[in-house]
């Protein structure tokens, strides 16, 4: 599996099957960090961690508190894509990262950021 990555007219592909997505809430200022897995049917939220709680930022059903970071198991189906909005405006940039490297996307002002499974069926 691949995933795509689409922004400012340029197309990316890093040929990895899952990455971490992980953001500072622009309002609370709390890390979030989300597990993906790239499928033949499309991007699937494996599990989500955040490090507190606050508007917007409530830990999901099933939420366990570890090592500071409340975890769950988000229940959701695959999906095509998911797009990022590039503000230029909040605390930081979305940090993508997966078994060999980190990049961050986003970080100033732009287009939306689409990141979706390249070989999806």
């Amino acid at each position: 599996m691949s995933l795509c990555i689409l922004a400012g007219g340029k197309a990316v592909v890093l040929a990895i099957s899952a990455f971490t997505l992980s953001w500072t809430h622009s309002v609370e200022k709390i890390e979030w960090q989300e597990d993906w897995k790239i499928t033949p049917t499309g991007l699937v939220l494996d599990l989500a961690r955040v490090k507190g709680s606050g508007a917007g930022m409530e830990p999901g059903d099933g939420a366990v508190l570890k090592d500071g970071w409340w975890v769950w198991a988000p229940e959701t189906p695959a999906i095509p894509e998911l797009r990022l909005a590039a503000s230029g405006k909040t605390v930081s940039a979305w940090r993508l990262c997966h078994a060999a490297d980190c990049t961050e996307l986003g970080k100033q002002a732009g287009e939306t950021i689409v990141l979706a499974a390249c070989d999806r069926k």
